[in-house]
């Protein structure tokens, strides 16, 4: 691992979680508890810090961000952030670029990655499977059907890839209804 102000784990040093949309990303299920996700992400190693984020929309819900790290330096940030919806449970997961598990989906490897090369992967994969692209309202590119959005993160003089998983249920549209404005603002 660098020591630097602008760390990136190496895939090595990263937990290795898959992805299965709509369902699950690494130990959390979409739709469980705050309690619960607190639980077992204790189990994998990790620290919770919980932030009543006040009501969602004119729902009258209370939306929460759970912020979760490993044991860093003292200038480390969140590794994992699990946003929950009063009624609705885990919604939406933030996977850090710098220092976030390493999620793969369909054989693509998602976090900490040049994002010009996860692009050419997902083109790849999209061309093999005679599937579309999409892009995202922010512009990135990603395979239909993998319900993510995709962001990049400044890491020193470089970017790497962070990326947001949602399950917006019978709740919302689209990732872009559930998500809280702060996603689209990750560094």
């Amino acid at each position: 691992m660098s020591t630097g102000n602008w760390a990136v784990l190496g895939d090595a040093e990263r937990d290795q979680w898959r992805y299965v949309p709509h369902r699950t990303i690494g130990p959390l299920d979409f739709g469980m508890s705050r309690e619960d996700a607190v639980a077992t992400m204790a189990g994998q190693g990790f620290s919770a810090e919980e932030h009543n984020m006040g009501g969602w929309h004119s729902t009258g819900r209370t939306q929460w961000r759970v912020e979760f790290a490993k044991p860093q330096p003292a200038w480390s940030r969140p590794a994992v952030k699990c946003y929950f919806i009063e009624g609705a449970g885990l919604t939406c997961v933030l996977v850090d670029g710098r220092l976030g598990p390493q999620v793969t989906h369909e054989g693509i490897r998602l976090i900490g990655r040049l994002p010009s090369e996860l692009f050419e992967d997902m083109e790849s994969y999209a061309d093999r499977h005679d599937v579309g692209l999409r892009s995202s309202p922010g512009g990135d590119l990603f395979v239909d059907g993998f319900e993510i959005e995709l962001g990049a993160q400044r890491a020193g003089d470089a970017v790497v890839s962070w990326a947001l998983f949602c399950n917006p249920g019978e709740i919302a549209g689209t990732s872009w209804d559930i998500a809280p404005a702060e996603v689209w603002r990750h560094w």
